[in-house]
């Protein structure tokens, strides 16, 4: 017995992991992953030359995906019989998610998972991210502002009443603030977030890059 202790004191403190390959409808609820696009573009966006990142698009939080998920782990790439989207339907998904390829990306690793058609879950993507009221204080900022990653749950809070903190996690990159998930039921109703969910950024000097 007591050999068996270190195997399960490891086992228990293991970081969750995808499980690939799960059956397509079999999870417990949503997160709601936006990202804050002018962090991307800097880390990322920029160099590949996205057209997320053109001046012209005006975007500040943009949707990156309604995942599927466990209360400890989550499903990715599940079999599935229902048909691809199409060219056209991952266009239209552009304007919330800044490109299509990241529709089609968000499509075959957590849509597949979701257990619902392409269309429908492109339409239920976009619903749960229109149900977000955003705080309209970002899209205020003229420069770049250090903060605690804190006062960015608080304004979603603040913009969004009925939520609660354990619903909503913000995360940092690279010394930035990355992103804003909010954990939903099947329904889209806010709910606690699991344990893996909900690691928030501690980071008391976080980059906030204003909208360009």
């Amino acid at each position: 017995m007591w050999r068996a202790l270190p195997c399960l004191v490891l086992a228990l403190l293991a970081p969750p992991v995808a499980a690939d390959g799960e059956k397509s409808g079999a999870f417990d609820y949503y997160v709601l992953s936006m990202s804050w696009s002018p962090t991307w573009c800097a880390l990322e966006g920029d160099a590949r030359q996205s057209p997320q990142c053109d001046e012209n698009r005006d975007l500040g939080w943009v949707m990156h995906g309604l995942w599927p998920q466990y209360h400890r782990g989550w499903p990715a790439y599940c079999p599935t019989a229902e048909r691809p989207p199409s060219r056209s339907m991952t266009a239209a998904m552009a304007d919330i998610m800044g490109t299509s390829g990241l529709a089609w990306h968000q499509w075959r690793k957590h849509g597949v998972c979701s257990g619902l058609s392409a269309p429908a879950y492109y339409a239920l993507s976009r619903e749960a991210f229109a149900r977000v009221r955003r705080p309209e204080i970002l899209r205020k900022l003229d420069r770049p502002i250090r903060l605690p990653a804190s006062v960015i749950e608080e304004a979603f809070l603040e913009a969004n009443p009925g939520w609660e903190p354990d619903m909503l996690t913000i995360t940092c990159k690279s010394g930035r603030i990355q992103e804003a998930r909010l954990c939903l039921s099947k329904t889209l109703d806010p709910v606690p977030c699991g344990q893996d969910v909900a690691r928030d950024c501690r980071q008391k000097d976080a980059l906030l890059d204003p909208i360009r």
